[in-house]
């Protein structure tokens, strides 16, 4: 009969369980627990202020501050890149001189309202430096808009009564229909405070007033 010591042979460390191998996936799912949100995913009671977006760290590029919450974009489409690029040529070559034209540039319309037009026509007074962050409603002569599938509500109803109420006097509404741009004109009505439609443009956009331009709407085809 074999000694007993013979059968208690130690099994090789393959086979041996281990209960201090480390977890890929466990480690993984703890260091993303462990990151730490940032302070503006929680908003204070009160909402936040113009001032707050200059100082949140960490905020998305072109974030909007409307009614004291904050607003984010979603990616731009390429018919809103199209048509920004096609008014922004154009009014910068008919624009009179003291008039500037600027691209994606918020407006400080009240303590809870700072909305970014994608496109502003502005006195060139307006422009105090390169460090600038926003204008004020007195230095905007013409707020744009493009309506986007997750904008509509703010481009159509939210923001035209913001830019009325802080007295900007015109107001361009851009929808996109059979991938043309349609171009929606507003004036403010000094007694209402309301902004009045004064048409509806298709292919060709021609106006007098607030300045003179002539935009060939058709030229979105060829960019």
């Amino acid at each position: 009969m074999p000694d007993r010591k013979d059968d208690m042979s130690i099994a090789p460390l393959a086979e041996r369980p281990s209960a201090e191998a480390p977890n890929a996936e466990a480690d993984d799912t703890e260091s993303l627990e462990l990151e730490p949100l940032p302070s503006w995913v929680f908003p204070p009671k009160e909402g936040f202020s113009a001032e707050d977006l200059d100082r949140l760290r960490g905020i998305p590029p072109h974030t909007e501050l409307i009614d004291g919450t904050l607003v984010f974009v979603s990616p731009q489409t390429r018919f809103h890149s199209l048509i920004m690029f096609l008014l922004e040529t154009t009014l910068r070559r008919a624009l009179p001189a003291g008039l500037r034209v600027r691209r994606e540039m918020t407006v400080t319309l009240g303590n809870r309202q700072r909305p970014e037009p994608d496109l502003v026509v502005i006195r060139a007074a307006g422009d105090l430096g390169m460090k600038q962050t926003t204008y004020q409603p007195a230095d905007v002569v013409l707020a744009v808009e493009v309506v986007s599938a997750e904008s509509e509500v703010r481009d159509r109803e939210r923001k035209p009564v913001l830019y009325a109420q802080a007295g900007i006097d015109h107001f361009w509404r851009i929808e996109e229909k059979d991938d043309r741009p349609v171009v929606y004109v507003y004036e403010l009505d000094p007694a209402t405070k309301a902004y009045a439609l004064m048409g509806i443009h298709h292919d060709r956009l021609k106006l007098s007033v607030p300045f003179d331009v002539d935009v060939d709407l058709t030229e979105i085809d060829d960019l």
